[in-house]
């Protein structure tokens, strides 16, 4: 064969032995040892996956959140585009949580977890993602919304990531900066929500989330530790918002109500029951237990060999396969968004059978890569404008530790969709890894079906093209590229 083409062949060899063992054997053997963390199945600590995904995320986070600000890409985008709007932000408050979950375990054990704590080798990643947060460029969509006074009229998903991303830096940092800031959003919405018709007020103009609702009290309720307040009457006042005719035949709160009438127009769906169950052992512990039960026994399944929570309830029909900007895709009824969210209600509520059915799902579709990177919660964020939702999403449900005073129950089990993943991981690499060594060696050739130095300028593009994207948030078409270039050189055997 002639010797570009030998070349060709055998660096594509190197590239599939690369990427067999890179997005396939070693995610197989991460998976592997991150399912054997005892923190996975009962209140040990947080699980180490954690610790090693925010450690080599943070730096990314840091020099992402940077850029963004200083782009101005926020200023300019869709208004009801929700990746491009929510996302930044809400990615944002999950790193500031998640790190602020991750220094409360290391204060437990100083210098064993990691040498140095969260709160210093994050504290630039901590400043960028609270400075995203309250940059007035990345307020643009919902000052559109609601005019200049965004800040002090209902508003209230936006408003309770302001005083979810204050109070974990406060946490972090201490300094003091953003008190007068957090004090003003604490007082104002608290007011605003106690003198509302029915304790429940807009995100946006016309859309009315209870569950919002519900974790704004508990952002509240945290404030006050760094305040000095006390909103534990409101609070309790706030209860009429999650009972009556706001809440379904389950007991649970309706997903979408009307803040006029008092009443819920859509039934408690799996992410929003999810996300408040996070909090209401905090919030309302008497709560807790009941609506947890309730959503077990409403929206749990075992189906097509995973186990988990659909998205809307066994009762309603025609809902196992759609997709959500909210939900994600769901498919067999199951909601990522729901099992996702699931984890840290599950891990919340003291429920670690749960958690650790769900824990295993979630760590095996996670995709983790060598570099700290979950591949499949990437893929599922939006390269654009938000790259590292996915993964700071991980880490805040993954770092949630039981309320105080919380019950424990171990037990669940690891469904056959773990395994399947694992037969997938190790099952394509390995398959991979035999290919690759096959077309190592050289094969004779009468001709080359096309110009030979012609392919071997396009197989160099691709290959060095897909080899610079693949450091870019563009990674996927650098993938693309480098596969691409296995289809080269073209020959026609004698």
């Amino acid at each position: 064969m002639n010797s570009p083409a030998t070349l060709m062949r055998r660096m594509n060899a190197v590239m599939l032995i690369g990427m067999a063992l890179w997005y396939f054997l070693i995610p197989g053997a991460i998976l592997t040892w991150d399912l054997t963390d005892p923190a996975l199945r009962q209140p040990t600590g947080i699980p180490r996956a954690a610790w090693r995904v925010h450690k080599h995320l943070t730096s990314r986070y840091e020099q992402w959140a940077r850029e963004r600000i200083v782009s101005g890409k926020a200023m300019s985008v869709n208004l009801y585009d929700v990746a491009a709007t929510e996302w930044a932000m809400f990615g944002s408050v999950f790193y500031l949580a998640a790190t602020e979950n991750l220094q409360k375990e290391w204060a437990k054990y100083p210098g064993h977890l990691t040498e140095s704590a969260p709160a210093v080798y994050a504290r630039g990643a901590i400043e960028a993602a609270t400075d995203l947060v309250l940059d007035p460029t990345h307020h643009t969509w919902v000052k559109t919304h609601w005019g200049p006074n965004y800040l002090h009229r209902e508003n209230v998903f936006f408003r309770a990531m302001l005083i979810q991303a204050m109070v974990s830096r406060e946490y972090l940092i201490r300094d003091g900066r953003d008190l007068a800031a957090l004090r003003d959003q604490v007082e104002t919405l608290s007011t605003a929500l106690d003198a509302s018709p029915h304790g429940i007020l807009n995100d946006y103009p016309g859309e009315c989330y209870p569950i919002d609702v519900f974790a704004t009290v508990a952002m509240i309720r945290r404030a006050d530790a760094l305040l000095g307040t006390d909103h534990r009457a409101f609070a309790e006042r706030e209860r009429r918002a999650f009972q009556g005719a706001l809440v379904d035949a389950f007991g649970l709160p309706g997903y979408f109500a009307n803040p006029e009438t008092g009443r819920r127009e859509d039934p408690s769906r799996g992410i929003g029951n999810s996300y408040v169950l996070i909090y209401c052992p905090e919030l309302y512990p008497d709560l807790a237990p009941t609506w947890y039960s309730s959503y077990v026994s409403g929206f749990w399944q075992q189906r097509i060999g995973a186990a988990g929570f659909r998205e809307y309830s066994k009762e309603v029909p025609g809902k196992d396969w759609f997709y959500d900007v909210d939900a994600g895709p769901v498919m067999a009824g199951f909601g990522p968004g729901a099992n996702a969210y699931g984890v840290a209600a599950a891990r919340a509520n003291g429920r670690f059978d749960d958690a650790w059915t769900l824990s295993s799902q979630v760590l095996a579709a996670s995709w983790p890569l060598l570099n700290g990177t979950w591949l499949g919660a990437r893929l599922l964020s939006s390269a654009t404008h938000a790259p590292y939702l996915g993964e700071a999403n991980l880490l805040f449900l993954f770092t949630t530790m039981p309320a105080a005073g919380v019950p424990v129950r171990t037990g669940g089990h690891m469904p056959p969709f773990v395994y399947g993943f694992l037969i997938f991981y190790l099952g394509i690499g390995l398959t991979v890894l035999i290919s690759a060594l096959r077309i190592w060696h050289p094969v004779a050739v009468s001709s080359i079906s096309a110009s030979l130095s012609t392919q071997f300028v396009i197989w160099l593009f691709m290959l060095i093209g897909g080899v610079i994207l693949l450091a870019t948030p563009l990674n996927t078409a650098g993938l693309l590229m480098i596969l691409g270039a296995q289809f080269l050189p073209r020959t026609v055997k004698p």
